[in-house]
């Protein structure tokens, strides 16, 4: 089990975030060039809802819906769970793995956000060491022409 603090996991992280009344096109195109899975929908320096990849699928694409025209707030998951930068990355993935989601906003103690932690954070720097051998692998097939 993952014995790295969450403070640890976020710190140089920048924590990307949209509005209530951003659509959802914008959201996933911010996300795409962010290359993250979810984003924290803030309200008053406050965290209103999470956005995720899995409710772009399920909510605005399986659904019918237009990511022109359909707010966050329409589709954000309100009042997610949250954790405390002092506690033990273990402890967010317990909470992920009982609620079946994904990805955690990280808040201070004054209940700002700062930060997210995902199940992905707990492979750490191999995960990102298998990810830059993946991409430079096919960098290469696409050289040879395959």
């Amino acid at each position: 089990m993952p014995r790295r603090m969450i403070n640890e996991v976020i710190a140089g992280g920048i924590l990307v975030t949209a509005s209530k009344e951003t659509t959802v096109r914008a959201a996933t195109k911010q996300m795409a060039e962010k290359r993250i899975g979810a984003l924290v929908v803030v309200e008053s320096g406050r965290i209103a809802g999470i956005f995720t990849e899995r409710d772009a699928l399920n909510k605005i694409l399986a659904a019918g819906l237009d990511p022109d025209t359909t707010p966050l707030s329409a589709v954000m998951v309100k009042d997610p769970q949250t954790i405390a930068a002092d506690k033990p990355l273990a402890y967010a993935l317990y909470m992920m793995a009982e609620g079946g989601f994904r990805h955690v906003p990280v808040v201070d103690a004054g209940g700002a956000p700062i930060g997210m932690v995902s199940a992905r954070d707990a492979l750490g720097q191999d995960l990102v060491e298998f990810e830059r051998e993946l991409k430079h692998l096919e960098e290469l097939e696409g050289s040879i022409g395959y």
